[in-house]
């Protein structure tokens, strides 16, 4: 029996040890936070302290995607979060009655999802690992170092363990880091000269999220979109678990102006010059302000000149490459990551670690790191544009990828199909390829978007902005 250690007890850690363990491994999960509490929904969101997961208490959503993965390998999972609170969502359901996309269409159902704050989508998640067969959970774990010794081919390091605080060594055949974005690892690995290759993002998106429920246990009226970009921000309004929401303000990290979102009188004033949202803004605030920002995108690969760095370990989600949030595509990434390994596993077995290694690798560059990739350009493209908006110009740039996304998203409220094209790559269903390109929506979109405005959804002009959160 394979024994593995998954390093990190997030989402996608825990579910790769599901799949694993179903596979027959031996699986070992090791997490540096103390257990979630006994109770329900909100004695877990209240009481549950996770330190080594900075973006805990912020919003996060399982797409469309990554629910029907859990849904089809782990259903009693679904039905445990459903339990706990969780909401079920269509993605789409906003836009039924906007515009020209028309209503409810057969086929619609493959953008529901369930909706739930992350401390209950995890604690789900995890009270299903520990029923399953196989693995074992031990909190309070923190790994700081790698066992080691030379791997007989290419003469590489090979991992056989980790040592933990306090000195305990714990040996694995196979090691998988789903620490996630703040991920040690790939430090531990450089201190054994097997140093991954890396990229990160100079800046990013900072958040400004506040969080609220109803008496009557009903989310908002849902927004054309769950994103919608404006003139310096972004809008998220996200449903979560036991009739409470999310509402947050993303703006580019470097725009020193708009830090005044951080104060609770400020952000509603915002709020109120953005009529299709600020109803979601009307409900009864159960926290303050959550400011937070260095979540830079990091890219992250294993394989450098044709061979992997070190054998017996490979990273999987966050740990491999992380993304700006705003599109809330982390989570479901990384149950996909847990899928490519399994699968990989199947084909190769744990006997080999070199070809392991390499097979993960070309799987996880074929399958997700396109979706990392289209999503690094937008932010730096979007970011430009902030930066652009601050001085009182107009952005623009000759990158046909972006000029198209930004045609798709003034058209999305014209056509019905190019709202579900856009929800179809939005919600990881299919590729920008298969649903917007090699059906004509693209193109589409261009024409619909000629002479529109840049921002379909309507807010203000900066200088009201900044005049809102000065109060003037």
């Amino acid at each position: 029996m394979v024994h593995t250690l998954v390093l990190g007890a997030g989402p996608t850690g825990l579910m790769a040890a599901m799949m694993l363990a179903v596979e027959g491994h031996r699986v070992t999960v090791l997490d540096r936070d103390p257990s979630p509490p006994k109770g329900g929904a909100e004695e877990i969101r209240s009481g549950w302290k996770r330190p080594g997961v900075r973006q805990f208490p912020q919003p996060h959503l399982l797409l469309p995607g990554g629910y029907r993965l859990l849904a089809a390998e782990f259903p009693a999972a679904v039905e445990r979060l459903v339990g706990l609170g969780g909401s079920r969502f269509n993605m789409i359901s906003g836009a039924w009655d906007v515009g020209e996309t028309g209503g409810p269409q057969p086929g619609d159902d493959r953008f529901e999802t369930v909706a739930a704050r992350r401390p209950v989508l995890e604690a789900a998640l995890l009270a299903e690992a520990e029923r399953t067969p196989g693995i074992t959970v031990r909190r309070e774990a923190q790994v700081t170092g790698l066992l080691t010794r030379t791997a007989r081919s290419a003469w590489r390091p090979h991992v056989t363990g980790v040592l933990i605080r306090g000195g305990e060594q714990v040996e694995a055949d196979l090691v998988v880091d789903a620490s996630g974005r703040h991920s040690q690892v790939a430090a531990m690995l450089a201190g054994i000269g097997a140093t991954p290759h890396e990229e990160r993002a100079e800046a990013g998106l900072r958040y400004y999220t506040r969080y609220f429920h109803s008496a009557d246990g009903m989310t908002p009226r849902p927004t054309p979109s769950p994103i919608c970009h404006h003139n310096s921000v972004t809008i998220g309004t996200v449903p979560a678990d036991s009739g409470t929401w999310s509402v947050t303000l993303a703006t580019s990290s470097r725009d020193q102006e708009l830090r005044g979102l951080a104060d609770i009188d400020a952000w509603h004033r915002a709020m109120k010059l953005y009529p299709t949202e600020a109803h979601w803004a009307e409900g009864e605030p159960i926290t303050g302000v959550i400011a937070m920002g260095g979540l830079e995108s990091t890219y992250r690969r294993f394989v450098v000149d044709e061979l992997p760095v070190a054998t017996g370990i490979v990273a999987v989600g966050d740990a491999w490459a992380s993304i700006n949030p705003v599109f809330g595509t982390g989570m479901t990434m990384g149950f996909r990551h847990a899928a490519l390994l399994r699968d990989t596993l199947r084909m190769v077995g744990a006997d080999d670690p070199m070809e392991l290694a390499l097979q993960l690798d070309d799987a996880t560059q074929k399958n997700l790191a396109p979706v990392w990739e289209s999503i690094a350009a937008w932010d730096r493209h979007r970011l430009a544009e902030i930066d652009a908006e601050t001085r009182g110009e107009a952005y623009s740039t000759d990158d046909n990828d972006w000029n198209v996304d930004v045609a798709l998203n003034i058209a999305r409220s014209k056509d019905p199909a190019i709202v579900r094209g856009l929800s179809d790559v939005g919600g990881l269903l299919a590729t920008p390829e298969e649903a917007l390109v090699k059906t004509g929506l693209a193109q589409k979109a261009v024409e619909l978007a000629a002479g529109a405005s840049r921002y379909p959804d309507p807010g203000p002009a900066r200088r009201e902005l900044l005049a809102a959160l000065a109060n003037d």
